[in-house]
């Protein structure tokens, strides 16, 4: 993702005419600008927003913008990388009113701040959650236990408490290397 260019409707009319879908890699100073325009192209329904982590990226999340052209048959990506710790992405509420939940749903997950949002909040986890669930570096097992206690009937969080180290799985199986199985499948091992 890193061919992200400035607003150019000259670029953008070729990849949409040349590809089905079209991917647009653009950086965020052009989202609105480019939404706008790509909407103005027959693209008003927003099928999804969602984000993608690559940890070994300065930006580390990719936002994908999915729309779809109905009349036409046609769609349209809008890819562009960000920060979520240094940069806010503005909000296209304004232009596809579906955005709204999307875009929460995209907070919650991957801690994207989306500026002048009309409701950004947790929509999936709960209201006391920390973290990013679908960060690549969020623990399996969370930071909190969430259970309902009988005595003082009510929900109580708690520190995860592992009483086991994880193990590792990664072995072979009993029926690899065995004999039968390689004459099996033709191979032949020494």
């Amino acid at each position: 993702m890193s061919d992200s260019v400035a607003f150019d409707p000259r670029e953008i009319d070729k990849l949409i005419d040349e590809s089905d879908p079209a991917v647009l890699g653009i950086c965020s100073d052009s989202l609105m600008e480019v939404l706008g325009y790509v909407s103005s192209l027959g693209f008003t329904l927003l099928v999804d927003v969602f984000g993608v982590d690559y940890p070994e990226r300065e930006k580390r999340i990719e936002l994908i913008y999915i729309l779809l052209d109905m009349k036409q048959n046609r769609r349209c990506h809008v890819k562009l990388a960000v920060d979520p710790a240094l940069e806010k992405v503005p909000t296209c509420c304004g232009i596809f009113r579906a955005a709204d939940w999307f875009e929460r749903e995209v907070y919650d997950m991957y801690g994207v701040i989306f500026s002048d949002h009309p409701r950004l909040e947790r929509i999936l986890t709960d209201y006391g959650f920390e973290g990013f669930p679908m960060l690549k570096d969020f623990p399996l097992t969370g930071y909190k236990e969430v259970r309902y206690d009988l005595e003082t009937k009510k929900v109580v969080y708690e520190d995860v408490n592992l009483p086991q180290e994880y193990r590792s799985f990664d072995f072979l199986t009993p029926w690899e290397g065995t004999k039968y199985v390689d004459e099996m499948s033709g191979e032949k091992k020494d």
